[in-house]
């Protein structure tokens, strides 16, 4: 038993995903059709060529299909405005949605964090693609010891950032900030995001920085390896890119954190390389959350197998 899905955005993220759905051989998700608003665009064309129904009307369109019925999971590959009004548009029909915009209308899921917390949630939020690589990181430390302050800075290629990135930078920061807090556990969240025009494209980076009141290394760096190999369980090209750095930074900081005492500043570098399905390596930034968003969707087809089985 497969969950039948429908794709929302014909760019680079809904194109990718379907391309790793595709891959899947139909074992678990079923991709019904591919919703766009361009009818030339090179995402529905390969939905055609693929034998899924191209849709071009936008939501409307896929509310008008005649399998929308059998469809049990609507991904959102648009922008957070336009997601606004897919969720507005068929919440009445009783769709679980999963968002890879920063509207963040429904709870954040990280998969390596708290994937089974929402499964049953009608709209789920994939954060950002900076807050996919970088709030594992911060859990992973909270895990340990109370986080004062983090702040992640994700730097992606140029190429990689689409319209709909370029449309939602500030809603980027926003909800990756909030997720830092509320999926990562910090005390305090901050994030930035640098688009990088060097040529050739630079595979995406991000910088983890986290102040915590207690000298205990061995135990951070022990919870963020742990961490690491439970993320590439899903994102293959994730990974450390170089040893964990530990400062003491004393009390000048207190004042940002209203911590007492001195503070030690845990310095994490990751980088996050794509699988290359549809996108270039480089574009790590957009394959961690089609990754993401196919591991909540596999979780969410998996308890409607076992719902089915009982």
């Amino acid at each position: 038993m497969s969950a039948n899905v429908a794709i929302i955005g014909s760019g680079n993220i809904g194109t990718d995903l379907l391309i790793k759905i595709k891959r899947l051989a139909g074992e678990e998700l079923e991709t019904v059709a591919l919703v766009g608003i361009d009818p030339e665009s090179d995402g529905l064309a390969r939905a055609r060529r693929l034998g899924i129904d191209a849709i071009s009307t936008g939501v409307q369109g896929l509310i008008e299909h005649p399998r929308f019925d059998e469809i049990d999971i609507v991904f959102d590959a648009t922008s957070a405005k336009a997601h606004a009004y897919n969720d507005q548009m068929l919440r009445p029909f009783g769709k679980r949605l999963i968002d890879l915009t920063p509207a963040a209308i429904g709870p954040y899921v990280v998969p390596s964090v708290n994937l089974d917390q929402h499964l049953d949630a009608p709209n789920v939020n994939m954060v950002t693609c900076g807050g996919q690589a970088t709030i594992p990181i911060v859990a992973a430390v909270a895990q340990v010891t109370p986080v004062h302050w983090a702040e992640i800075v994700a730097s992606i290629a140029s190429k990689s950032a689409g319209p709909g990135t370029r449309a939602n930078i500030d809603e980027f920061t926003e909800t990756t900030s909030q997720a830092i807090e509320q999926v990562g556990g910090a005390a305090h969240g901050k994030a930035i995001i640098i688009l990088n025009p060097a040529e050739p494209p630079l595979i995406m980076r991000d910088t983890v920085l986290a102040l915590v009141g207690e000298d205990r290394k061995d135990e951070i760096v022990a919870s963020i390896e742990a961490m690491v190999e439970k993320v590439t369980t899903y994102v293959p090209g994730y990974r450390l890119k170089q040893a964990v750095q530990f400062a003491k930074v004393g009390e000048s900081m207190s004042t940002l954190t209203n911590a007492q005492g001195p503070l030690w500043k845990v310095s994490v570098l990751l980088e996050v390389e794509g699988a290359a399905h549809y996108l270039p390596a480089y574009a790590g930034n957009l394959d961690i959350m089609t990754s993401a968003a196919l591991g909540v969707a596999r979780a969410i087809a998996a308890q409607k197998v076992e719902a089915g089985a009982k």
